[in-house]
């Protein structure tokens, strides 16, 4: 069965997020977005796990489902860890996500990491706790569960980060290293950039939304072509066989907010090479730059541009459909007519996903304004200039020129 996978999300009790994210509009968006598989997020956090297992009931092995009523939308235990501790003279901070097979184990879960630190502060948890041995922990209640580093780039809060991360796995995770079968890209890398960096061969490449808000799940996300299950998904992942995970789908990696080194007080944003040239220092303030995931993995890698490393899993990379119209109608994501163009093209033409990757031109034209098929297309072929994100601050797409775009109406520019 062929299904799209985000199991990175977060709940209306983790910090900065929306009073929306709960089960019943997670439901909804997953299937107006075309997502089957959807992570709960913040299963550490003692309320939201509460209400999932008052609201959700078995459906396939390791999925649930709400009881209210089968919308096909399913839901795999996922939460994750922000890890802040201190190893080899340098303050760590990694962000780990968790996939558990069943409720009995993240009640053991919780359980064990409520001597550590304090469940209820919010959904995403900070504990002192070495990320290895929160593998430890994990893997020794049930080794079927995963251990996932997120957003592995970001200068904060991952494996990789230029702030406060490692050089490698092994250098994180230690003899649990093996166990370590993936690594979330975050949204300002792609697997391409993850190509250069041989010692990732050995793992699969996953993508996800960590949606902070129902609009945004599935921003990123994972295509499969297994039985639905979380053994089988599990089993995809681990092997990285290229038939049962298909591709991932991405954001153009010079969207995410720390796709360029820069300082976002002063406005700079700078190539590797720029920064190098002011020794990584900003030219306006004199103070550091944060060093971004494009020069982070230049930093690491060990192989130019363009490698494709055998068995790896392809990628297509997109754009949300909101933000297409946006841009293709000359107004903001917020106006009115965004929301209207969008409802229109998803009850004529199904989800988001299938739109953006399935339907042909000839039915896109057909169905809405020539402008908003032409942007959807362009996506596709990759024909999109972007102005690199930094320190913060997201990248800024342009499908169309100038010339080009539509001059918004009164109606397009109400919000």
């Amino acid at each position: 069965m062929k299904f799209i996978a985000d199991f990175h999300i977060h709940s209306k009790y983790s910090r900065a997020t929306s009073k929306d994210m709960d089960l019943e509009s997670l439901d909804k968006w997953a299937k107006i977005k075309g997502i089957k598989v959807l992570g709960t997020g913040d299963f550490t956090h003692p309320e939201w796990f509460q209400n999932l297992k008052e609201k959700l009931t078995p459906a396939e092995q390791g999925l649930f489902m709400l009881k209210s009523g089968d919308s096909g939308t399913r839901f795999m235990l996922t939460s994750e860890i922000s890890c802040i501790y201190t190893k080899k003279n340098k303050v760590r901070k990694i962000h780990i996500i968790i996939f558990a097979p069943s409720f009995e184990t993240v009640d053991k879960i919780n359980t064990r990491l409520g001597l550590i630190g304090n469940l209820k502060s919010d959904g995403r948890p900070i504990l002192g706790l070495d990320a290895k041995e929160l593998a430890k922990i994990v893997l020794g209640i049930v080794p079927d569960c995963l251990i996932v580093p997120a957003h592995a780039w970001t200068p904060w809060f991952s494996i990789f980060g230029s702030k406060s991360g490692f050089d490698s796995i092994e250098e994180c995770f230690g003899e649990y290293s093996k166990q370590i079968y993936a690594i979330e890209t975050g949204l300002s890398s792609d697997p391409s950039m993850n190509w250069r960096l041989s010692a990732l061969d050995k793992v699969a490449l996953i993508s996800n939304s960590d949606a902070h808000s129902p609009q945004k799940i599935g921003r990123e996300a994972n295509v499969f072509d297994t039985e639905l299950s979380y053994q089988s998904i599990a089993k995809a992942i681990k092997e990285k066989n290229p038939k049962e995970f298909l591709y991932t789908i991405e954001f153009f990696p010079e969207e995410g907010k720390y796709h360029y080194d820069g300082h976002r007080n002063c406005e700079i944003s700078l190539s590797p090479e720029e920064s190098k040239k002011y020794h990584n220092i900003c030219p306006t303030c004199g103070r550091p730059l944060t060093i971004g995931v494009l020069n982070r993995v230049a930093i690491l890698a060990d192989r130019k541009e363009g490698v494709t490393p055998k068995g790896a899993i392809p990628f297509k990379s997109l754009i949300p459909l909101n933000e297409i119209i946006a841009e293709s109608l000359g107004v903001t994501t917020v106006s009115k007519r965004v929301g209207i163009e969008y409802q229109n093209l998803i009850k004529k033409l199904g989800s988001e996903f299938n739109i953006l990757l399935d339907v042909s031109r000839q039915e896109l034209e057909s169905a809405v304004a020539l402008e908003i098929a032409e942007g959807i297309v362009r996506v596709r072929e990759g024909k999109v200039v972007i102005e690199p994100g930094y320190d913060g601050v997201y990248g800024k797409i342009k499908i169309f020129s100038k010339t080009e775009q539509k001059t918004p109406s009164k109606q397009g520019m109400l919000i």
